[in-house]
């Protein structure tokens, strides 16, 4: 096993992170056992600071974390953990922990990814009759036929140099895309698993 640099209390700092959207959930603490116990069982374990006791991630919500892959900083003294999340990661039934904003726009970050995921899912499982989302995931042909539409209007947008257009469609290709993917149920992992394969291959 690595050597983890623990602080003077034995524990070492775990950050929590969607394996798919890469949107950071949670910081938690984790001793040695709970180290073992993420290895063992493959969910999240921590060493709760206030109650001075182990517990696992979800135990009594359900909100369980699948371990996804785990990383050490190049000090030794942080974990980084992938994690398939279940339901939601803050005690507050939100997404992530971190959600005020103390300085500057998430407007402009991959926030919006995550955020637009959930909201194609909740309208997978609760349809509304007004949504656009829900009448592109009730019909096939329509969904597919807006990827095709969309992704020629990204190439006359590159083909006009002009970047707000640009940025406008493939905006646009984006979000038919991920309704798509999430109408047919594809697993985000066989694409990124993809694109890894297709990274070692054109380096």
């Amino acid at each position: 096993m690595t050597d983890f640099k623990f602080n003077s209390e034995g524990l070492v700092p775990v950050i929590v992170q969607d394996a798919y959207t890469n949107e950071v959930l949670m910081l938690a603490y984790a001793n040695l056992e709970a180290y073992d116990l993420m290895l063992s069982t493959g969910y999240t374990h921590f060493w709760s600071r206030s109650r001075q006791k182990l517990w696992k991630k979800g135990e009594t919500s359900g909100h369980v974390q699948k371990i996804i892959a785990m990383q050490l900083d190049c000090d030794a003294d942080t974990l980084l953990v992938r994690v398939e999340q279940e339901g939601v990661a803050c005690h507050l039934d939100r997404p992530s922990c971190f959600e005020e904003v103390l300085y500057g726009d998430l407007s402009g970050t991959m926030n919006v990814i995550p955020e637009m995921k959930r909201v194609i899912e909740e309208r997978k499982r609760e349809p509304n009759p007004d949504s656009y989302t829900s009448k592109l995931l009730a019909d096939e042909d329509k969904r597919l036929k807006k990827v095709v539409e969309e992704a020629g209007e990204v190439i006359l947008a590159f083909k006009g140099h002009d970047q707000k257009a640009q940025a406008w469609e493939v905006s646009d290709l984006i979000y038919h895309l991920m309704v798509v993917l999430e109408a047919a149920d594809q697993p985000p992992a066989d694409i990124y698993r993809m694109l890894a394969e297709r990274r070692g291959q054109k380096k």
